[in-house]
């Protein structure tokens, strides 16, 4: 899973990164530099510590989200299509966390001369538009072309041409393409295009220390959001885990801003997690959600789908209550599921398998 963390300059892109990784990367960029952060981090998950104490495994290894830091998106950066040092590391994520600035600053001039969470929202959705608009114009310019030219296959240029006079038409309506509902035959013919707007989007509303938050429904209309004050989180991550707990106390927060995130990007991207135990490693691993035992088994490794047999599953629940794997087995919990099985959040999965 990788989140590119986007937003207009000086909204407080970095800050929040900080504080999702707890990282200390420089909050203030280098001048005419396009800069790219990019943070592996554990996804905390309180049910692999729960599952830690029935198995005693020798390792344990959690789930796994990437953050990229993209550089500030300049306003009008899009007009002659968006710099393909920047579009590259944007194509490349799964989804966007866009962060947007609340908090009043006069150290921090906004580039817009005044804090205005609609505008910037608008804005930054425009930039994103208008790239693909971009891009969708020249694709059919060239399918034009060739066309003209003749020798071209007929069949491909006309599918190619209706899907993407049909973007085209979107996009013209202002409309981002993640709402245009795309065929599995149509999402090979986009792959590689970087259709920025064909993404989910998590709209981070960053607001200062003491400040009221602010309506997220009102602002972002129906988009999913969430509101969270990005420095007060970047100075929790960094402090020692000793001290954490007292600060969070101390300023009535009931969950760092990283587990909300990571709960809310799972629930973006549609995924969610299943657990594995092999080999004394008690492993947490993130799938789609509606995928099928081979599906999963190929998150685990690709002959394992290949070779897919049998799936032995327990859901979260069973075992926890139960207290183990020996006990769920005797009370008929532990189920043997073939290829249709669908897996379900938080399940135990042992792969059947041979190659």
């Amino acid at each position: 899973m990788k989140l590119g963390i986007i937003g207009l300059p000086q909204s407080g892109k970095t800050t929040i990164f900080n504080a999702l990784t707890r990282g200390n990367t420089p909050t203030t960029a280098s001048s005419g530099r396009m800069e790219v952060h990019t943070a592996v981090v554990d996804v905390p998950d309180q049910r692999v510590d729960r599952l830690e104490e029935i198995f005693q495994p020798k390792k344990k290894t959690y789930a796994k989200v990437t953050y990229a830091d993209i550089a500030g998106l300049e306003v009008g950066a899009a007009r002659s299509g968006i710099s393909g040092a920047l579009l590259n590391p944007l194509s490349q994520m799964d989804g966007f966390l866009h962060v947007v600035r609340c908090f009043a600053d006069d150290n921090i001039p906004h580039p817009a001369g005044s804090v205005n969470p609609a505008r910037d929202i608008a804005t930054m959705e425009g930039e994103l538009l208008l790239n693909d608009l971009i891009t969708v114009e020249r694709k059919l310019e060239r399918l034009a072309e060739e066309r003209k030219k003749g020798g071209a296959d007929k069949v491909l240029n006309e599918r190619q041409t209706a899907l993407f006079q049909r973007l085209h038409e979107t996009l013209s309506g202002e409309t981002p393409l993640r709402q245009v509902t795309i065929s599995a035959e149509e999402d090979r013919l986009l792959s590689g295009f970087g259709l920025l707007t064909r993404k989910p989007v998590l709209i981070l509303l960053n607001v200062g220390e003491g400040q009221t938050l602010p309506d997220c429904e009102a602002l972002t209309q129906d988009r999913p959001s969430a509101a969270l004050q990005g420095k007060l989180e970047m100075e929790i991550a960094q402090l020692p885990p000793e001290d954490v707990t007292v600060f969070m106390s101390e300023y009535g927060i009931q969950e760092l801003s990283l587990n909300k995130m990571i709960s809310l990007s799972y629930d973006l991207l549609n995924l969610q997690s299943f657990f594995t135990v092999v080999s004394d490693e008690l492993r947490a691993w993130t799938v789609r959600r509606g995928a099928t035992a081979p599906e999963a088994a190929g998150v685990v490794h690709t002959d394992m789908q290949k070779g897919f047999i049998r799936a032995e599953v327990i859901a979260y629940q069973d075992l926890i209550d139960l207290g183990g794997l020996a006990e769920a087995r005797a009370k008929g919990k532990l189920r043997l599921e073939g290829k249709d099985y669908v897996v379900q959040d938080g399940e135990i999965v042992h792969i059947r398998f041979n190659v």
